[in-house]
């Protein structure tokens, strides 16, 4: 069965593994820790695996907890340092709170920190999901969080609504739902008159992202639409539906079922396991530009030959992940090269008799082959 309407995200026979991402602003307000409201929601996520769902709870607040308790100015995100010693200190109360409220249901939490590097390292990925696999078949709850406290801007998410959609990956996941302070995606601003809540999105498009605006309106996460849209897309690669809903309102899981309010995402293809673990990297080594003949061969579902290679950019190794694009820019592929750069530089724009030459040994059948690339 698959998901068609948000309402199917609370029937365990369509959606038997579910991931909830709460963002920071629903979690900790001017006050503190929205306690009730997380009493709230815990209630919903028991009322869940009571029905036979596994959840999978990405939980936000660290850092805004965390500056609330250090009395640190800008919720913490004043300086790197600053988010690293919030998260730090936030990590432990946010941490100990979700165990206490889904204790208090019998449910056991379990708690997962995690950096860019265990997601986008393909061994620590396969680590993450049978950690992951493990914690459900054993009736845990796990709630992960992004490790702030050690990351930094350049091994980092840099939002909570990504990293969910990479977990839902790891933990081939149904569906993800985003609990944030909007109601879904509208097709404008939403202050503005006449603004429209999309209900159903199938494939983020150019057109789509234009709807789009970057910062959060709390202020206090990190996280915005676009990013939404990005986990949209990271998601829609491994078949995994993802809906946005207001978690500004009680019981916003059933509100969002119950009532269909929100926006859906729903996949039009699901790529094969390691290929959507690929699309949905985050940090590539490097880039490889292609010409217009290219490019249609690679929508064609051909390997990338280095005769259509106009430009190589950045510093990688054979095996590395690197982004495949056309002359204007637009990212085509992401993809396992078979050559480092310097080779992919020596080798751009010739045919097949002339690499070896070029190399010193028999060159290799592809620069990418179709079976290590996936189309984005």
């Amino acid at each position: 069965m698959k998901i068609a309407r948000l309402s199917d995200l609370a029937d365990a026979a369509t959606c038997p593994r579910l991931v909830v991402k709460v963002g920071s602003s629903l979690l900790v307000g001017k006050q503190g820790v929205r306690r009730q409201w997380i009493e709230a929601l815990v209630a919903e996520i028991a009322a869940a695996r009571a029905r036979g769902q596994q959840v999978i709870v990405v939980s936000s607040g660290a850092i805004a907890l965390g500056a609330a308790r250090l009395g640190l100015d800008k919720g913490g995100r004043g300086s790197l340092a600053d988010a690293q010693a919030a998260a730090a200190v936030g990590q432990i109360a946010l941490s100990g709170l979700w165990a206490e409220l889904l204790g208090a249901h019998g449910l056991t939490a379990a708690q997962l920190l995690l950096t860019l590097e265990d997601l986008e390292d393909r061994r620590r990925y396969l680590n993450a999901t049978a950690t992951l696999t493990r914690l459900l078949d054993a009736g845990a709850v796990p709630v992960i969080n992004e490790n702030d406290s050690v990351a930094t801007q350049e091994i980092r998410f840099g939002d909570n609504d990504r990293l969910a959609a990479r977990v839902a990956q790891a933990a081939r996941a149904d569906a993800v739902l985003l609990l944030s302070d909007v109601d879904g995606l509208f097709d404008r601003n939403p202050a503005e008159p006449g603004a429209r809540l999309l209900p159903e999105v199938r494939g983020v498009t150019p057109e789509i992202h234009a709807m789009a605006t970057g910062g959060s309106s709390s202020g206090m996460g990190s996280g915005g639409m676009t990013s939404k849209l990005q986990a949209a897309e990271i998601a829609e690669l491994a078949g995994i539906a993802l809906a946005i809903a207001s978690g500004l309102h009680d019981a916003p899981i059933a509100r969002a079922t119950a009532e269909g309010i929100g926006t859906l995402f729903l996949p039009r293809r699901k790529a094969g396991a390691r290929k959507a673990w690929l699309g949905g990297r985050l940090r590539l080594k490097g880039a490889l530009v292609v010409d217009a003949g290219a490019a249609n061969a690679l929508g064609r579902g051909s390997s990338l030959l280095a005769a259509g290679i106009t430009a190589v950019e950045g510093q990688f190794q054979r095996g590395d992940a690197v982004t495949i694009r056309d002359g204007a820019g637009k990212v085509l592929a992401h993809g396992l090269s078979e050559y480092d750069a310097d080779e992919c530089a020596r080798l751009q724009g010739t045919q097949s008799a002339d690499q070896a030459a070029l190399l010193g040994y028999a060159p290799r059948s592809a620069v990418v082959h179709r079976d290590q690339m996936v189309l984005l």
